[in-house]
């Protein structure tokens, strides 16, 4: 079974992120993460469009410009002092989703764990513009924190549709439920009647796949709009983390992220685990 070994954790003092590094360090505690597993926050400082050299005064602009990052990584090191673990801290300047996704390809990160919004408070269907590029552009895996949410693995929402996609996010819920000894909600929608078959098809092989690990499993085919559906269902069954694919059966390849996973991430109160192929 494959551990969290290197997690990356996006920060910028809003209370979201710092939400986000406190269940880092929690997932870190649990049986998810490797005994060694690192922690590591980064902050980003957005690059500076002037001209620093005709200013004069280049290294106060620097710094004024860097106090955001400063502080954004000194409540970081606080909050893991307060939870009694050990991280490390960046702070790096250019456009923001790209240093994050270069950080954590760079030092081989297994996950980045970000918060829903950050302080630039530009929505997009609910979810930062940061936080949806982050997800477009990495390699890995993203989980994605609202502000209050707690993460935790006793009850796991997988949504399937049956696409390469959701066949990946699959084996990853049922790595974690295998580790934590957690439940399993396999969960398809139809979006009409004909749809079905397929629904139930895509249930019928998650629920064979986890009950060959020995997970428990309940299978559910359910009609409606999908990410209504799925939100409405984590709720229902208590979930305290989604899993999904990051497009679906009709993904295109060259979008960033599927409007349903884009939507759950927007709209759900428990994190959302977003597994990318």
């Amino acid at each position: 079974m494959e551990r969290y070994k290197k997690i990356l954790v996006a920060v910028d003092g809003s209370e979201s992120s710092k939400n986000a590094l406190r269940q880092a360090i929690r997932l870190a505690q649990t049986g998810v993460c490797d005994k060694e597993c690192s922690i590591t926050a980064v902050a980003v400082v957005p690059p500076y469009e002037g001209d620093l050299d005709l200013l004069g005064i280049s290294d106060t602009i620097r710094k004024m410009r860097e106090e955001p990052c400063r502080k954004a990584l000194s409540d970081a090191t606080e909050i893991a002092k307060r939870e009694g673990i050990g991280i490390k801290t960046v702070c790096t300047e250019g456009v923001v989703h790209e240093r994050i996704v270069d950080l954590a390809e760079s030092q081989n990160c297994d996950l980045i764990v970000i918060g829903r919004r950050g302080l630039a408070r530009i929505e997009r269907a609910l979810m930062g513009s940061v936080t949806a590029r982050v997800i477009g552009y990495t390699r890995g895996g993203v989980l994605v924190v609202p502000r209050a949410a707690k993460v935790g693995c006793k009850n796991i929402l997988i949504a399937t549709d049956g696409s390469r996609y959701s066949d990946a996010a699959a084996s990853e819920a049922i790595n974690i439920a295998k580790i934590c000894e957690g439940n399993l909600i396999a969960l398809s929608v139809a979006k009409k009647d004909e749809n079905f078959p397929v629904a139930e098809e895509s249930v019928d092989k998650v629920r064979r796949d986890a009950e060959r690990e020995g997970i428990k499993v309940e299978g559910l085919t359910r009609k409606g709009t999908p990410y209504e559906v799925i939100i409405k269902t984590a709720e229902q069954k208590n979930a305290d983390l989604i899993v999904v694919g990051s497009h679906g059966r009709t993904g295109i390849e060259r979008l960033l992220m599927g409007s349903v996973t884009e939507r759950v991430i927007g709209h759900a109160e428990c994190a959302v685990l977003v597994v990318k192929v």
